[in-house]
């Protein structure tokens, strides 16, 4: 079965779903079947991968008015198909409260697609809410973007001990697959304090750092992903080695 893996931190603005839909192109692009599951009512990775819902949101599985099978829908990138999100998932919130099993119903959702493919994403919302935790009960690992500035260090903590919280209630064998730096500026002395900080307290950070990319900003209003509107970009070269880094950390073990 497909390794779920949520995209996760609380603080907004960190790049969680530029890293999602980047990551998972360029995972496409190495011939790994991905889908992209956008669990964020902002629905920023529908519309930044230039797709709309067409039968239905993620919210429809939610509510019980379709499967997920129903709401996949190919996206420009080979090999990448999507699960598109819409305004009205934010309704979820509310109606999983007095849902029986509220926080498994996502991981029940996915079964019946996990082994069409290699890798399963979710784009969480910036919030730790019941959907965010319904991403974290469902996923096998969880992947968090981290700003390369001094308030993205102060969720960290808080952050650690939630993903250790649903590890104990809801998911005991949800693993941290690593921080990934965002937003880097080399010409800041803070970005590299930042970037040192984060790698003493996290020894499973990724090596590739992502840099701060005026091309990697306008791919979403193109709806297009960073590998399709501008390959040879610096943001393009790191989603490529972040991916690069990823598939080998697997054969390694």
């Amino acid at each position: 079965m497909g390794e779920v893996i949520a995209f996760a931190n609380q603080k907004g603005g960190v790049g969680k779903t530029t890293t999602a839909v980047n990551l998972g192109a360029y995972l496409a692009r190495r011939d790994q079947r991905v889908l992209l599951v956008d669990v964020d009512p902002q629905a920023n990775a529908t519309s930044g991968l230039g797709c709309a819902p067409v039968r239905g949101s993620l919210y429809d599985a939610f509510s019980g008015a379709a499967t997920l099978t129903d709401l996949i829908v190919a996206t420009g990138e080979p090999n990448l198909d999507l699960v598109p999100s819409a305004p009205d998932l934010a309704g979820a919130e509310i109606e999983l409260v007095g849902a029986h099993a509220r926080e498994y119903v996502l991981r029940a959702l996915l079964h019946p697609v996990r082994d069409r493919y290699d890798f399963v994403l979710l784009d969480c919302p910036p919030s730790l809410g019941l959907i965010t935790l319904n991403a974290l009960a469902a996923a096998d690992e969880v992947i968090i973007p981290v700003q390369c500035e001094y308030l993205a260090l102060e969720g960290l903590s808080h952050l650690a001990g939630t993903l250790e919280r649903v590890r104990q209630l809801f998911n005991p064998a949800l693993r941290l697959e690593g921080l990934v730096l965002t937003m880097f500026d080399p010409r800041t002395t803070l970005a590299q304090q930042v970037v040192a900080e984060v790698r003493r307290h996290f020894p499973q950070t990724f090596t590739t750092v992502v840099p701060r990319s005026v091309r990697l900003s306008e791919s979403p209003s193109h709806g297009l992903s960073i590998a399709a509107y501008a390959p040879a970009s610096r943001g393009a070269q790191a989603y490529a080695a972040l991916a690069d880094e990823m598939l080998a950390r697997r054969v390694r073990s």
